[in-house]
């Protein structure tokens, strides 16, 4: 295809398009899912015992579907991957709905999980890759689509809960469309760009995979489990936070998350821009030395209005750090990408999985409040790792935005 006058080949642009829409509507479908958790208990009749056994499960098999992915791009593209990961998402999420039984419940659930893992490994690979062609940063931007699919599908959640509408008739059209749009734009998705297929493909990228030494991708790994434990620590306990803690009313403890969701789009929509002129390393220590400050203000907080504000804090602070350590690995591996981004995405998991039982050990063991400086300080040890994040082509724009990107032509996107 021709290029346009920044040297950016029209396949890239498609790609990079829907991919930001692969991105989207992950976000949509994870948050139909965690949001309606209280009806998919009730569903199911899921006790409140057995119920931190299927949460937990999903993470797990995520972690799993990641791993695989690892070993499955080797052999196949990553576009190939995503294009029928995500279509098994979205069915596994209506199939959530649709059933009536704890063995139903558990085979959709795990489903999603497995899936997810490899939607979500997939979708960053790609994202890395399509970076590396722009020359510039875009990876934030992506994440930002993710963040909108997460407020749409909160929103259409609640339209549901709402209305009272039965889960599979509250997921039926949201699934159906999303799913029909995602195979559609999965003809556009773009695998190159990376050194991997410039140089031959998944066989050649599967030589480079033994060059990713995890002693120096561990830094990284950190920052990510370290992020997610804030993210989950907001996610899980936002609302019980401001209500029993600071004295809000039921309904007032329901808006934190959405603030920090909003504030996790405003923050990523802007965070390309800072990237391309700052570099990569100010902004990660930028967005962690923010996040923290919002845990500080969370934890000190007199009343509700003020803890709102610390939650603000953390959605700016937080937004930032995962794309740009995918953006780190990407460049940290050049030969070997698509293998650091499933590996370290597994850590994405594994901060989820400790996050909300880490906080609410510390909450009832000590105080809520004083549980707040733990991921406090986990946040602020990116600080010591954030180095990690300048390597290779760090900085973009400047004088350092890369001439002509790379032009994978018709015939880059997976079939």
């Amino acid at each position: 295809m021709t290029d346009g006058i920044d040297g950016i080949s029209g396949a890239l642009r498609w790609g990079r398009r829907s991919l930001a829409f692969s991105f989207f509507a992950q976000g949509a479908a994870f948050a139909l899912l965690v949001t309606r958790i209280p009806a998919i208990q009730d569903q199911y009749g899921i006790s409140d015992g057995l119920l931190p056994v299927f949460l937990a499960a999903v993470p797990i098999l995520a972690g799993v579907g990641s791993v695989c992915t690892e070993q499955l791009v080797k052999r196949v593209r990553p576009s190939r991957v995503l294009r029928w990961s995500q279509p098994v998402v979205l069915l596994a999420l209506l199939g959530v709905g649709a059933g009536d039984s704890l063995v139903e419940a558990g085979v959709a659930l795990a489903a999603f999980g497995l899936a997810v893992g490899a939607l979500d490994a997939s979708m960053n690979m790609l994202g890395v890759s399509l970076q590396r062609a722009y020359g510039r940063s875009i990876m934030l931007g992506f994440h930002a689509s993710y963040s909108l699919g997460g407020i749409v599908g909160a929103s259409l959640a609640w339209v549901g809960a709402h209305w009272d509408l039965s889960l599979f008739v509250s997921y039926l059209p949201v699934s159906v469309v999303l799913l029909v749009l995602c195979l559609v734009g999965s003809r556009w998705y773009v695998d190159g760009g990376g050194a991997q297929e410039a140089a031959g493909g998944p066989e050649s990228g599967a030589q480079e995979a033994g060059r990713v030494v995890f002693r120096m991708l561990l830094p990284l790994c950190l920052v990510m489990s370290f992020a997610y434990i804030g993210d989950s620590t907001v996610s899980n306990w936002s609302a019980k936070y401001l209500q029993d803690v600071l004295g809000s009313s039921e309904q007032l403890s329901t808006v934190p998350y959405n603030v920090y969701m909003v504030m996790t789009l405003v923050g990523r929509a802007m965070g390309d821009v800072g990237v391309r002129r700052f570099g990569a390393v100010l902004v990660v220590r930028l967005g962690a030395v923010v996040a923290a400050a919002g845990f500080g203000v969370v934890a000190v907080a007199p009343g509700a209005w003020v803890g709102m504000l610390g939650f603000t804090l953390l959605g700016l602070g937080l937004c930032v750090i995962v794309p740009q350590t995918f953006a780190a690995a990407g460049r940290m591996f050049p030969g070997a990408s698509d293998a650091a981004v499933a590996r370290l995405n597994i850590f994405n998991y594994v901060g989820f999985l400790v996050g909300s039982p880490l906080v609410g050990a510390l909450g009832d063991a000590w105080s809520y409040r004083g549980a707040m400086l733990v991921p406090m300080a986990l946040v602020l040890v990116t600080l010591v790792y954030a180095p990690s994040f300048g390597g290779g082509a760090g900085r973009y724009g400047g004088g350092h935005e890369r001439p002509r990107a790379v032009d994978v032509g018709p015939g880059g996107s997976g079939v």
